[in-house]
């Protein structure tokens, strides 16, 4: 791939909202996810005790944590899709007071049953968290900038996943609370989240033509919900291979299939097929389903392992699980910082699958023995893994959509990740249940003690039985948490291969703006993929002389308290650009202000009030920009970069007509400065864009080669194919010998010159009395060689004396 430089001044590329605005935003939201993965974690460590005292089975104890993901998982593609219809910040709003009803009421459960039951409204409330959350960052901050605040989303999932089962444990073992303020902890948290979002989430609602595909929406959840429940009961309630097995896999094919045809025909799909055809997206798919897996699966069965297997309290049990989180968040933050630095994902991709399959691999080989120090490095690699993986997989997909589709896309992969963990989780505590079942039964029989009838609904409650008999439980529940990490490192392993192959898009600095495509006042702004414009608030009467107009001039006159929106459009060489259109849109789509730029490019904006717009600027021959500008009671400078839309390509081909990879191509102006450059692909081809209706010089040059220049006439947004040949120098070589004996004559000066007796070379011969001139053109030469330049030197003899002189040849003179 070619790599083209512009030859522009150079231009801070940065968010469309400040720093601050994104992050006072990304505090609500930041509390929003951390009260949604809390909910899953704070119960986590504390299920065990919850499920001895609501007299449940390890069945049941697998449903508690399936259900809520099933939930989730069923309405994340529904979370994603509304949020590109809807408001998104009315969506967040409305999933936390679903989630705080679902807490509320499983607070107030009095059986397994019902607890199972809330656990879905509760899950419902968690898909629109967690989706959502990932929706609104990837509209507010360009997937280059992204990286940054990754360690925030690290740090909250860090502080969530340790903090929830310490908290969970804390809880539980603390009398006077009890294990129902486990969901009760959870409402305050969403409550201050709700709040926050008010206050500090901006966002402008796009109007669109609303057409929800309710049947698709239906068929998905169906499909999901089916499979999802037929895992869970396979191998336990049934066999796997049965007529129950066969009518609820078939019946789940059948549902997805009639989803594919639905989402193809209708005008809204749920999950838009093309997104999910994309390569990144499809193969990101696959990798989010083992990481799902690896994230959920260690978060249920590490409580299990630490409380039954080693006899743990639930506060140590969620201290154990530090390294693992401590990992995670280092692993995340380091990865997202250097995404932004450097704009490379995939290796972190790579080495992040690598780690985690090869943490879940080691932790297959413990058992209720290990020592503590080994799992802890073990927990090390698995969080590092999911660390690397987990956000930047999400932001691989958000970096080829168009924004418009980036809430589909984003809850695509949330959708994929939660049923990874679903399945995961079903599947793999199926198979821990009739492990352990099978494990105690052969454990009694060895003992001299009759098996238990029932298979997997064995109580979790240790408390009542025999020392001998807790001790069989807590071995056999030790041995097969090891197992099931090494099925876990089997599914991971899928995520290697599926990162191997996606293609690496580097990232871009802004978001498209598609969805600015309401605002009336320039609808082909829309249509563009707009640079985001410089970002600098400045003081209202430094603001004001920035534009050429003092502080109280008639300008500001109507607007003493600063509420301006002022700036420059400026060419993509840096110049000032006359003559641009420069619009302000509100929220709903509606013109605010419009204004020309003067000849200083400056333009000058007055909002009736405060609050986020779109800013579009356009100009003829220009491609036009659209951003978001977030404004106070203070003046907000912006300046904004119009490149051009035309384009110059072409191939460099050698005389013999193949391609020369590595030429450097060269474009200029009228001026003679250098407008673009760029060298040749492997197959010789190059591009320059961005470029501005005029006359051009294109120049091609590459070593052994002589240059070649030519003229191009780009028209208006146009595109011009451009081959250049480059032609080969000439070489001249050849020995100077005497003429007596035809030895060679070495320091012999040889001279060319052309056909009007113009020296152009000189040169003298080496030692075996070769000479050589190379990049010669084409044409008729005079070559010309001589030997040893004369050589006088003054001295004078003395009467009568015997003066020895030697004297050399072959210096040049």
């Amino acid at each position: 791939m070619s790599t083209t430089h512009r030859a522009t001044r150079p231009v801070a590329v940065e968010s469309a909202m400040t720093r601050r605005e994104t992050l006072e935003a990304l505090s609500g939201l930041l509390m929003a996810l951390f009260v949604g993965l809390l909910s899953t974690t704070i119960v986590a460590n504390a299920l065990p005790t919850i499920t001895a005292r609501l007299e449940g089975t390890q069945s049941q104890y697998t449903w508690v944590v399936t259900a809520a993901l099933l939930a989730a998982t069923a309405s994340t593609p529904i979370w994603g899709k509304l949020a590109d219809l809807y408001s998104k910040k009315l969506l967040v709003q409305l999933a936390i007071v679903i989630f705080v009803i679902g807490s509320a009421l499983c607070g107030l459960t009095q059986s397994m049953g019902m607890l199972i039951g809330f656990r879905v409204l509760q899950g419902i409330g968690m898909g629109g968290l967690q989706s959502l959350v990932q929706v609104v960052i990837g509209a507010m901050i360009p997937p280059r900038e992204r990286g940054r605040y990754s360690g925030y989303l690290g740090a909250v999932m860090a502080v969530a996943t340790v903090g929830g089962p310490l908290l969970g444990g804390v809880i539980v073992d603390t009398s006077w609370l009890g294990w129902r303020w486990t969901f009760y902890a959870c409402v305050p948290l969403a409550l201050i989240a709700l709040v926050l979002l008010q206050k500090t989430l901006h966002l402008p609602t796009v109007r669109r033509t609303v057409s929800i595909d309710w049947l698709g929406a239906t068929l998905v959840t169906a499909a999901v919900s089916d499979l999802l429940i037929w895992v869970t009961f396979a191998g336990n309630e049934f066999d796997w291979v049965s007529w129950q097995s066969a009518v609820m896999a078939g019946g789940g094919l059948v549902a997805l299939l009639l989803t594919v045809l639905v989402e193809s025909r209708v005008r809204e799909p749920i999950i838009p097929l093309p997104i999910v055809r994309d390569r990144t997206t499809a193969l990101a798919i696959i990798a989010s389903i083992a990481v799902g897996v690896g994230m959920f699966g260690a978060s249920v069965f590490f409580g299990q392992y630490f409380q039954i297997a080693r006899g743990w309290s639930p506060t140590k049990a969620g201290l154990a699980t530090i390294p693992m989180i401590g990992a995670l968040l280092v692993s995340s933050t380091v990865s997202g910082q250097l995404v932004t630095r450097f704009g490379k994902w995939k290796v972190y991709l790579v080495a992040g699958s690598i780690l985690l399959v090869a943490g879940m691999g080691l932790l297959g080989t413990i058992d209720h023995e290990t020592d503590y120090a080994v799992m802890a490095a073990y927990m090390a690699l698995l969080g590092l893994g999911v660390g690397m993986t987990m956000q930047n997989l999400v932001l691989a997909v958000q970096n080829t959509v168009d924004l418009r589709d980036i809430g589909a896309a984003t809850s695509v992969v949330t959708f994929f990740r939660s049923m990874g963990g679903a399945a995961g989780v079903s599947v793999l505590g199926s198979i821990a249940a009739n492990r352990v079942s099978d494990g105690v039964a052969e454990g009694l029989v060895a003992m001299g003690l009759p098996a238990p009838q029932g298979g997997g609904s064995e109580s979790l409650d240790l408390t009542g039985l025999p020392a001998p008999v807790q001790g069989l439980v807590r071995a056999v529940y030790g041995d097969v948490i090891g197992d099931v990490f090494v099925f876990a490192a089997v599914i991971s392993a899928v995520a290697v291969l599926a990162v191997l192959f996606i293609q690496e898009v580097p990232l871009r600095r802004s978001n498209t703006a598609g969805e600015a495509a309401p605002a009336a006042a320039a609808p082909a702004a829309a249509a563009q993929a707009p640079r985001a414009p410089q970002t600098q608030p400045v003081p209202p009467a430094a603001a004001a002389s920035a534009n050429g107009v003092a502080p109280g001039a008639d300008g500001n006159a109507h607007h003493a308290d600063g509420r301006l929106v002022l700036g420059r459009v400026l060419r993509g060489d840096g110049r000032p650009l006359a003559g641009a259109s420069v619009t302000l849109a509100d929220v709903t789509g509606r013109q605010v202000d419009r204004a020309s730029t003067g000849d200083d490019g400056g333009y000058r904006l007055r909002p009736a009030t405060g609050g986020t717009y779109l800013l579009i600027a356009a100009a003829p021959q220009l491609a036009p920009n659209a951003a978001m500008v977030a404004v106070a009671d203070s003046a907000v400078h912006r300046d904004v970069v119009l490149a051009g839309s035309g384009e110059v390509r072409g191939t460099v081909c050698g005389a013999t007509g193949g391609p020369l990879p590595g030429a450097l191509v060269t474009l200029t102006d009228v001026q003679g400065d250098v407008v673009a450059s760029t060298t040749t692909a492997t197959d010789g081809t190059f591009g320059l864009g961005e470029l501005l209706a005029g006359v051009y010089t294109l120049t091609a040059q590459a070593p052994g080669h002589q240059p070649v220049a030519g003229t191009v006439e780009l028209p208006d947004g146009g595109t011009v194919v451009r081959d250049l040949v480059l032609v080969g120098g000439a070489r001249l070589t050849g020995t100077v010998r005497a003429a007596s004996d035809r030895r060679p004559l070495p320091e012999a000066t040889v001279t060319l010159l052309d056909d009007g007796g113009t020296v152009l070379a000189t040169t003298r011969t080496g030692g075996d009395g070769g000479y050589a001139f190379a990049d010669l053109l084409p044409g008729d030469y005079t070559v010309t060689a001589s030997g040893f330049a004369p050589v006088a030197e003054a001295l004078r003899l003395p009467a009568g004396a015997e003066v020895a002189h030697d004297m050399t040849l072959g210096a040049l003179r």
